[in-house]
Formats: structure tokens, C-alpha cells, sequence
């Protein structure tokens, strides 16, 4: 099967000052990410996870080096094109569900719909469509604090991929679950994964569910390293 590359990295840098001192988290790192694919990103925190995250999903400039989204080269483009491609071709899934509290489940994954232009009734019937691919189409009249931390999760993705996004960011996506529930948390995202051809980049300390995931990397001594 022929895959795009969604995400490609090349010789990425990003470096911090501390003090005096130059901290480099990202010495060249490479790699490519290809529609169809879920990439588990392995490593130890403070070695740079979120910081790349942060350069691939356009949050960060990097120092040197070339993103690409779905063959959009980035690198120079101003900061309203970086965030048209943000919001058209990335979708984002944190630790923490982020969903806004006065809204319903369903309200919360038309919200970015609606703010692309989409008229409200296709909107709703898409929302309620990912909710029922999320298996919690019963829960959409909820508000946030009615629903389950797996259910909060499973709401933020399908917000996550509402506008039908190319790729997937996702840091910690199951971090703050227990692991059945983190389990059946990622059988979803995979299904979604699979079903949209989305690709899927994720970071995470879960080295089972990383197992699960098509490739696994790290980052060691600022470059991205399959494992």
C-alpha cells in the first residue's frame, strides 16, 4: 500500500538558554511519519519529548532543520499560514483532557467545527458520529464532569480529529488512566487510526501500549532513534 508521509523532520535542532548556558535538546533529529501509522515516542522525561511534539505540531520554531506537514514545508512560512496548517491538517491530545466544563461532550467536539465554518447541524451529526465511533455515543449530553477519565479521553480525541486532520500529536494520551481503561482508551484511538488513515505520533511512558503501536522510538543524544 502507498503511503504519504504526513510528518517529516530533517535535521531538526532546538536549543534552550540556561543561564549562560545552551541547552540543546534537538541535535538533527530526522524521521517520518506516514498516513495509516501509529509512532509510540519512548523516552525519559526531560529528554526532549515535548519539545518535539511541540516543533512538529508548528507551537515551536526549531533552530535549524525542516518540518513538513503533509507536504507543506514550513520553515519561514508566517505565524498566520503555521496556524492555518495547525488547524487544518493537526489535531492535539494532552495528559489532561483540556474539555471546556459548561459544554456537553457533544458540544465540545462541534466547537472546533464550528469554528472552521461548518454549519451547526453537520457539525452535531459529526460529532455524534466520532462519539459513537468512540463507543460513548450514550454520553453526549454529559458535561465533562459527569463523564469517566477514560471518557473525558476519548471526548478529547474525537475533538482532536473533528476537522479531519492529517496528523495526530498526541503526549500522554492515557497517562492520568488506569491500564484497563488506558487500554481500551488506545484500542479506540487505533480503530480511528486505521479506519481514517490519520497518522499518529504519541508519547508515552507505557511501554505495553507502545508495544501495540507500529514503531517505537526514542530520542538519544538529540536524534530521533527506532527501537
Amino acid at each position: 500500500m502507498n503511503r504519504n508521509v504526513v510528518l517529516k523532520l530533517s535535521g531538526v535542532e532546538r536549543h534552550y538558554g540556561q543561564g549562560e548556558t545552551l541547552l540543546s535538546i534537538l541535535k538533527g533529529a530526522d524521521f517520518a511519519l506516514h498516513s495509516g501509522e501509529i509512532v509510540a515516542l519512548v523516552a525519559p522525561s526531560g529528554t526532549g519529548k515535548s519539545t518535539l511534539l511541540h516543533v512538529a505540531g508548528l507551537l515551536e520554531h526549531p533552530d535549524a532543520g525542516e518540518v513538513m506537514i503533509n507536504g507543506h514545508a514550513c520553515e519561514g512560512l508566517s505565524d498566520e499560514k503555521r496556524t492555518a496548517i495547525r488547524r487544518s491538517e493537526i489535531g492535539f491530545v494532552y495528559q489532561f483532557h483540556h474539555l471546556l466544563p459548561e459544554f456537553s461532550a457533544l458540544e465540545n467536539i462541534m466547537m472546533p467545527q464550528m469554528i472552521a465554518g461548518l454549519p451547526r447541524k453537520e457539525a452535531a451529526e459529526r460529532a455524534a458520529q466520532l462519539l459513537d465511533y468512540m463507543r460513548i455515543g450514550h454520553r453526549g449530553t454529559h458535561r465533562p464532569a459527569e463523564l469517566s477519565g477514560g471518557e473525558q479521553q476519548r471526548v478529547a480525541i474525537a475533538r482532536a480529529v473533528a476537522n479531519a486532520p492529517a496528523l495526530l500529536l498526541a503526549d500522554e494520551p492515557t497517562g492520568n488512566l488506569d491500564p484497563e481503561t488506558a487500554s481500551y482508551v488506545f484500542d479506540a484511538l487505533e480503530a480511528l487510526v486505521r479506519q481514517s488513515g490519520l497518522a499518529a505520533l504519541i508519547a508515552t511512558h507505557n511501554h505495553e501500549l507502545a508495544r501495540r503501536m507500529d514503531r517505537r522510538v526514542t530520542i538519544s543524544e538529540g536524534k530521533l532513534v527506532e527501537f
